[in-house]
């Protein structure tokens, strides 16, 4: 199961990220997104578990919980909506 995991400290790293998770069951994946540009946190991650009871578990579990300082948001991810890409559309400027 694919898990959003919301509200994350800009600290936090994809290794603590999968040890919060691991106590519930196998974590196959664990990845912090960051900004294509400045390779900076976005607050956000996934956490993929290769068992869907454990998954369940996790998100009953820490949906809420404070980590490292802010209340982290736990659930089931949405698939990825699939958005056109414009390669003549607008762009922001890159300082």
């Amino acid at each position: 199961m694919n898990i959003y995991v919301g509200n994350l400290s800009y600290d936090m790293t994809e290794k603590q990220l999968e040890d919060l998770f691991a106590e519930f069951g196998e974590v196959t994946s664990a990845r912090i997104i960051t900004d294509r540009d400045t390779g900076r946190a976005k607050g956000f991650g996934f956490v993929e578990m290769a068992d869907q009871a454990a998954a369940e578990s996790a998100i009953s579990a820490l949906d809420g919980r404070e980590v490292a300082g802010r209340d982290i948001r736990v659930n089931e991810a949405r698939p990825r909506e699939e958005r056109p890409r414009n390669a003549a559309g607008p762009r922001r400027p890159r300082f």
